[in-house]
C-alpha cells in the first residue's frame, strides 16, 4: 500500500510542477505581449487557457483519489492537502495571465499609451515573486516561502502608486481613457497574481512546518534558516 501511495504522490508532484511551469510561462509571455504590444503572445495565452483549466482539474482529481484510496497520514497528507489548495491558486494565475493578454490585445489597437513607470517595476517584481514561491515549492524552501510573502505588501503600494499615475494622466488627456483604464485593469491582475504567490507561499509554510499562518503575523517575521 505504501509502495503505491508513493508512486501516486510522484506523480501528483510531476503534474503540478509541470502546470507551475506553464503557469509561470504565461504570466511572462502576456507581460511581454503588454510591453510590446505584440497581439500573437496575447492570443497565445489566451488561447492556452481552457489547456491551464484542464490539467488543474485532472490534479484535484488526482488528490482527491489518493485521499479516498490510500487514506495518507501526517506529512504525506499534508503535501495532498497543499497541493489540492496551491492547484487552486496557480489555476486563478493562469486566468489572470490570460485577462491581462486580453488587456493587452486590446490595446494594441489603441493609439500607443506611456505606460506609468512603475508598470514595468510592478511586472518584473511580481513575476520574481512567482518564481521564488515555486522554486521554494520544488525545494520546499521555507525561507523563501516567507520572504515571498512579506513582498506582497510592496506589490500593494505600487498598485496604489499606478493608480494615482493614471489619475492623474487621465486628467491631463481625457481622450486617453480607456487604453488608461487598461492598465489600471493590468496593474490589477498582478497584484492579484502576488496574492496568490502569497497564498502559495503560505501554504507551502504550512506543508513544511504543519502551522497554518494564513491572517496572522508570522508570514512577516524573518525566519532562521535551517
Amino acid at each position: 500500500m505504501r509502495v503505491h501511495l508513493q508512486r501516486e504522490v510522484e506523480k501528483l508532484q510531476r503534474r503540478i510542477l509541470a502546470l507551475s511551469a506553464e503557469v509561470e510561462n504565461d504570466v511572462r509571455t502576456a507581460v511581454r505581449a503588454v510591453e510590446d504590444r505584440d497581439e500573437e503572445l496575447a492570443r497565445r495565452v489566451i488561447a492556452r487557457e481552457a489547456q491551464m483549466n484542464a490539467m488543474e482539474v485532472d490534479i484535484e482529481d488526482d488528490c482527491l483519489k489518493i485521499l479516498a484510496l490510500h487514506q495518507p497520514v501526517a506529512s504525506d497528507l499534508r503535501y495532498i492537502i497543499a497541493v489540492l489548495k496551491i492547484n487552486q491558486d496557480l489555476e486563478r494565475i493562469g486566468d489572470l495571465a490570460a485577462h491581462i493578454a486580453e488587456r493587452a490585445l486590446f490595446l494594441c489597437g489603441q493609439p500607443a499609451v506611456g505606460m506609468p513607470l512603475r508598470l514595468g517595476e510592478m511586472a518584473d517584481k511580481v513575476q520574481a515573486m512567482l518564481r521564488k514561491v515555486l522554486d521554494a515549492f520544488v525545494n520546499l524552501n521555507g525561507v523563501a516561502a516567507h520572504e515571498v510573502c512579506a513582498a506582497d505588501s510592496e506589490i500593494d503600494a505600487i498598485n496604489r502608486d499606478i493608480f494615482q499615475q493614471v489619475k492623474k494622466a487621465v486628467m491631463q488627456n481625457p481622450a486617453m481613457f480607456e487604453p488608461l483604464l487598461q492598465v489600471l485593469h493590468i496593474a490589477r491582475h498582478l497584484e492579484r497574481i502576488a496574492d496568490h504567490a502569497t497564498n502559495i507561499g503560505e501554504d507551502l509554510i504550512y506543508l513544511i512546518v504543519g502551522r497554518i499562518v494564513r491572517h496572522t503575523q508570522e508570514v512577516s517575521d524573518r525566519p532562521e534558516a535551517g
